[in-house]
């Protein structure tokens, strides 16, 4: 992203924590076409269809932060980290809606652009690692953070690092352990090989 475009979203992530829901917006905006390759990513991940419309996903997901009722977003990576938290929460949503109508649960599905995002023979496997992802957070909060903004929000170990105040050595560490811990858990659930969004 150019320089310009980071010193304004710097200006407009300040506006946003001082409650103005006009920079969320104007945040949103510039940050746009970033956003939309993260929810393109999210989509080709679950979905596996990359002729799928990313806008639904991704106006989801603006409806979450723009409508959040108070904001701390300290710089562009945690911005972008809190973006991707919005679209795995979408997605698990999908995911547990996919499994209620495989079994009949009868569960109303709201459309996302006229298609589930997340195909039926992944659902079970991305809500499978949403509970692993929970265990490793009880055990390790870091870790699980580490995963979170690595693997969802695809953020570099040095954006990593600047979001959650550590060293990029820790980061890489975290990472390291932490998705081997998770290819195991979804090995041992009878998933695998494990999406390589989780290769060290």
């Amino acid at each position: 992203m150019p320089q310009r475009d980071e010193t304004e979203i710097s200006r407009l992530l300040a506006l946003a924590r001082a409650g103005s829901s006009g920079a969320r917006e104007d945040l949103f905006s510039l940050a746009y076409d970033e956003l939309k390759e993260l929810s393109r990513v999210q989509r080709m991940r679950w979905a596996g269809n990359h002729t799928l419309q990313t806008t639904g996903l991704l106006h989801e997901a603006y409806l979450k932060i723009v409508g959040a009722e108070a904001v701390d977003w300290r710089d562009r990576a945690h911005f972008f980290a809190v973006a991707s938290l919005a679209m795995r929460q979408i997605l698990i949503n999908y995911a547990e809606q996919r499994l209620a109508q495989k079994r009949g649960g009868g569960a109303v599905v709201v459309p996302l652009e006229e298609a589930n995002p997340v195909a039926p023979e992944v659902a079970e496997e991305l809500l499978a690692l949403n509970e692993a992802l929970d265990r490793l957070g009880a055990m390790n909060e870091r870790q699980r953070r580490v995963v979170e903004h690595r693997f969802f929000a695809g953020l570099t170990i040095a954006e990593t690092a600047e979001v959650l105040g550590v060293s990029g050595a820790t980061v890489s560490r975290d990472w390291a352990l932490a998705s081997a811990w998770l290819r195991r858990e979804l090995s041992d659930a009878g998933f695998g090989p494990a999406d390589p969004g989780l290769e060290s």
